[in-house]
């Protein structure tokens, strides 16, 4: 092939790669705020400590609060696990550290709120059942029957001592959700479970869409596009 028509391909190729990421960015179905959100749960769930520092940067130059990004880190120690959420808090340490020496003073933002001591279980049911629109009645079935010291965590632990701290509302929680899920991949029937809860809580087709759009541009196309089979089967669903 002649050096000048391959020039034109690769010309073409990363203008069309160029004009792709411009058409993710631009969207109007998440604000900046919500697409950082997204993107630093990304790059935590995916170990990509490179990838989480930048995109930390981003989020704090797009008005997330200091507490705002630890929440999302405290929040996703539920879902991709201790070790990736203390590497991202690692690193977030260290992005305050050095914006601090460059004479940048990123805002604090909303104190966590004090959850719920007594009758937790309780309480992290009603949250559960706010977040699926559906009542818990009857006996338990499933991974609840089967082991119900996880369905008692999962209460105690997630819905109440996690999703009651506040600062974060429990759509940017979900976000942080549907995001780090659809990175670690093999959670299908989670990520649909979370991605129902999404359209629950307000979210529409469109800006589930762009999240997906937005994990293909940051994280790749395999985890976008699983994501797009959960959330197609799950739009049938509903229909």
């Amino acid at each position: 092939m002649r050096p000048k028509k391959l020039l034109m391909i690769l010309s073409a190729f990363i203008f069309n790669e160029v004009a792709a990421a411009n058409q993710v960015l631009e969207s109007d179905s998440l604000d900046t705020k919500q697409q950082s959100i997204v993107s630093i749960s990304a790059f935590t769930a995916k170990g990509d400590l490179s990838g989480l520092k930048q995109a930390l940067n981003e989020g704090l130059k797009a008005g997330l609060t200091v507490n705002e990004v630890k929440e999302e880190l405290i929040h996703l120690s539920a879902y991709c696990g201790f070790p990736r959420s203390l590497n991202g808090i690692n690193t977030f340490n260290t992005v305050l550290t050095e914006r601090k020496s460059k004479g940048i003073t990123d805002p604090e933002g909303g104190q966590p709120s004090k959850v719920a001591e007594t009758d937790k279980y309780q309480t992290g049911k009603k949250v559960l059942e706010s977040l699926t629109g559906k009542p818990e009645t009857g006996p338990k079935t499933g991974y609840a029957a089967f082991v119900p010291a996880i369905d008692t965590l999962l209460k105690v632990h997630l819905f109440n001592d996690i999703f009651t701290r506040g600062v974060l509302d429990h759509k940017q929680r979900e976000l942080t959700t549907i995001s780090a899920l659809t990175v670690l991949g093999g959670v299908e029937s989670q990520l649909a479970g979370h991605l129902g809860i999404c359209l629950n809580l307000g979210f529409t087709k469109e800006e589930l869409e762009h999240v997906l759009a937005f994990i293909e541009f940051k994280i790749g196309k395999k985890e976008a596009d699983s994501g797009r089979q959960v959330l197609s089967k799950v739009l049938a669903s509903r229909n």
